[in-house]
């Protein structure tokens, strides 16, 4: 690689990280860092330091999902590495231009053995390396393919815990992952210009529903009700159908607008249960706020491209289920609405990472978070607002705590799903929003202090009387949400679609440069001014382009499409396009393209 390209800026907790890292005799490395203070760029530049001093050849990066690949490889290419997020075992060796691979959990897990045979001397990094625990499988794989590697750096947004399945290459205290390093949300806040500080406007709700075994229940967010009705309760107040629902996202829209007036680029986020749900969702977002919203699910193909597409848009809003939930860097996503059953702390830390990314174009800068008032999940926005307070406070008492020195309690394994053996006997009835009387909301609810958590088994509720809840900042007065969002969605009436409803006239979004719109034309020079495309862009072009001749080829010949490979191959001396480099791509779409002007 060229030492000649600069590292970034390192901010004093990676500096830190990575001095620790590199005096370190371990194979093994845990680092645990709030989401949005730089993980990746850490890791990135202790992988860069390694090319850079020949320590190592190879560099292999695993994450969760799709969508993580390309992002990493991106990230990745702005250090000068170059990494490819498409190769899988399949495709054979590795082009000599490259200096590793993306790979997913799922891959391991299947392909162990491939990668095995690739890593030894490698720099191996495992990102949200609490994955490799979610199946015993996922976890066998990770120890089997990785064990060779020069060293493994591990990497997750929040402290966790073994239950039954250990994690390979962590070390652990107990029950508790012990980490190398920690750099804490509290932490981060107070080094400033790191991370946002997150607020939880709450709202109450009556709920109606018929339970699995044929009961009618009703209660609001304050009754004390046992794990499986609490559960219930939830559910029925997620409902696409109830009142409770279309209120939270309209008062969390009326937020966005609000935003938007001085940072026109913000976005919002709903997390959705499931597929049907996220439909449900953007159907409320569309029909009663006027703003079709992108929406991102995990069994969607497009997913992770629509999700690339609406981070460099000035779209406002995106509805998805667990695809925008970890590691995805937005950092325009300032409001988010919790509208998953899914209770885990967590989960609920992954989450609300999204929104706390700090954007350096901007000066100050707050986000929003809004929750169902649920017991559970108010316990964990407390945990993180004790953090925000703690740092933000003008003043500390003496003896408290420092800013992250104290580890989130971790989640229960019973907590992990809510349980809906019978879920198809369950069934809302309604579910009507509240207001702190009881009467029907006419105001968001908003508890931060510890206090208001409830008893230390999460089904406690504390007395509410007479507690003084501190007032989250640039909140949008509910007097003010029915004529902000009204006004809002007038403004974005100016394109109307087929049934008479209107979008959001969303700001211009460019053609992502590694998919070009036209297939068969010369390759692109680089023009002068012209941003040239970047070498994972331009492999991505090369290897569609040769793929788009050899089709016509085909076509043309009435030969196979093995045997005008094979061909083209031998041409330029590789066994398969896989292990192609750039300029040997660039050649054979040469080759090609003149047997096809012979024809």
């Amino acid at each position: 690689m060229r030492a000649s390209a600069g590292p970034p800026r390192l901010r004093p907790w990676q500096e830190a990280a990575l001095l620790q890292f590199e005096s370190s005799d371990q194979p093994n490395f845990l680092a645990v860092a709030t989401p949005g203070a730089g993980k990746t760029t850490f890791a990135l530049t202790a992988a860069r330091r390694a090319l850079v001093a020949r320590r190592i050849r190879r560099v292999v990066i695993v994450v969760p999902t799709q969508h993580l690949k390309h992002q990493w490889a991106r990230a990745a290419e702005a250090l000068d590495i170059h990494l490819d997020p498409d190769w899988s075992v399949g495709y054979g060796g590795l082009p000599s231009d490259v200096h590793g691979v993306v790979a997913t959990y799922q891959q391991i897990a299947v392909s162990a053995a491939a990668f095995r045979g690739m890593v030894p001397g490698a720099f191996v990094i495992l990102d949200e390396v609490h994955h490799a625990g979610d199946t015993r499988s996922w976890g066998d794989g990770v120890r089997q393919a990785f064990e060779p590697a020069w060293r493994r750096l591990c990497l997750s947004g929040t402290p966790f815990r073994s239950d039954q399945i250990t994690i390979p290459f962590v070390r652990y205290d107990g029950d508790l992952a012990h980490a190398d390093f920690e750099y804490g949300y509290g932490e981060a806040l107070a080094d400033g210009r790191v991370v946002r500080p997150v607020y939880f406007p709450r709202i109450n709700g009556r709920m109606e529903w018929t339970a699995p075994d044929g009961a009618t229940y009703e209660a609001t967010f304050d009754d004390r009700l046992a794990r499986d009705l609490a559960s219930q309760r939830l559910r029925t107040a997620l409902d696409g159908e109830g009142d409770w629902l279309p209120t939270v996202l309209a008062h969390a829209h009326a937020q966005l607008l609000h935003l938007r007036a001085s940072d026109p680029s913000a976005g919002a986020l709903a997390i959705a249960i499931d597929q049907e749900h996220a439909k449900a969702i953007s159907a409320i977002l569309y029909d009663k706020l006027g703003v079709l919203p992108v929406v991102a699910t995990s069994d969607d193909p497009d997913a992770s491209e629509k999700i690339g597409r609406f981070a460099e848009s000035g779209a406002p809003w995106i509805v998805a289920v667990r695809m925008v939930s970890e590691g995805v860097d937005i950092p325009r996503l300032r409001v988010g609405v919790y509208a998953t059953n899914t209770i885990t702390e967590l989960f609920f830390r992954q989450a609300v990472g999204r929104l706390v990314r700090w954007s350096a174009r901007l000066g100050k800068q707050a986000a929003y978070m809004f929750i169902p008032d649920d017991i559970r999940l108010r316990k964990f926005a407390t945990a993180i607002a004790e953090q925000r307070r703690h740092t933000l406070r003008k003043e500390s008492d003496d003896g408290d705590e420092g800013p992250g020195e104290r580890p989130p309690a971790p989640p229960k394994p019973e907590e992990a799903e809510d349980p809906f053996t019978q879920l198809n006997l369950f069934a809302a009835i309604s579910a009507t929003p509240l207001d702190e009387h009881g009467r029907e909301l006419d105001e968001v609810r908003v508890y931060a202090s510890e206090e208001a958590a409830g008893g230390a088994d999460g089904h406690g509720e504390a007395d509410r009387e007479d507690q003084e809840e501190p007032a989250i900042p640039d909140l949008v007065d509910p007097a003010r949400v029915d004529a902000l969002t009204a006004s809002g969605a007038a403004r974005a009436a100016r394109l109307v679609d087929g049934r008479g409803g209107v979008r959001w006239e969303q700001a211009p979004v460019p053609a992502p440069e590694a998919e070009p719109a036209m297939a068969g034309r010369p390759v692109p020079a680089v023009s002068a001014g012209a941003p040239a495309l970047t070498p994972l862009a331009r492999r991505r072009f090369l290897r569609e382009e040769n793929s788009e001749v050899v089709r016509d080829l085909v076509h043309r010949t009435g030969r196979s499409h093995a045997e005008i490979n094979i061909e083209l191959n031998k041409k330029v001396g590789i066994r398969r396009i896989s292990e192609a480099t750039i300029k040997q791509l660039e050649q054979r779409l040469v080759v090609a393209r003149s047997i096809t002007r012979k024809r």
